[in-house]
């Protein structure tokens, strides 16, 4: 893994804690379903991002990130690397602090804007599998 994505991961779980999950599903076998609920299990405060839910975890779902109450530190994106680009437009324009695109949802150009922005990025690595990682590190 290159040295910036290291940081950027460490920086992300060592700090943040207010994790948007965009595109979640109310599916539990679908990836964005286990990611947020393992974040929520491991303390992290959770918001569900995707206007076809009301409700996942039984708290509200957003439509979009600028519904989200409060700030975001992180959007968690969970959308074809062709959509990514739009919800890293929408972190920056929230005012997130990272975005996050999971394994697999790569977008070089949408990356850049934010980082430009002054956002913290992370793209194609899992954030459940990144935090567990860690976790296992600090208890050995």
């Amino acid at each position: 893994m290159e040295t910036d994505q290291a940081s950027a991961i460490e920086t992300i779980l060592s700090t943040m804690r207010r994790v948007a999950v965009v595109g979640i599903s109310a599916d539990p076998e679908r990836p964005s379903n286990e990611v947020a609920s393992y974040l929520i299990r491991q303390g992290f405060t959770v918001y569900g991002v995707n206007p076809s839910l009301q409700t996942v975890f039984d708290a509200p779902c957003y439509p979009d990130l600028a519904a989200v109450p409060g700030p975001v530190e992180v959007a968690d994106i969970f959308r074809r690397s062709e959509l990514a680009g739009a919800a890293v437009d929408d972190a920056i324009a929230i005012g997130a602090k990272a975005v996050w695109m999971q394994e697999g949802v790569i977008d070089e150009a949408a990356a850049g804007r934010a980082r430009r922005a002054g956002l913290i990025v992370v793209m194609d690595r899992c954030m459940l599998k990144e935090h567990a990682a860690r976790t296992a590190r600090e208890t050995r």
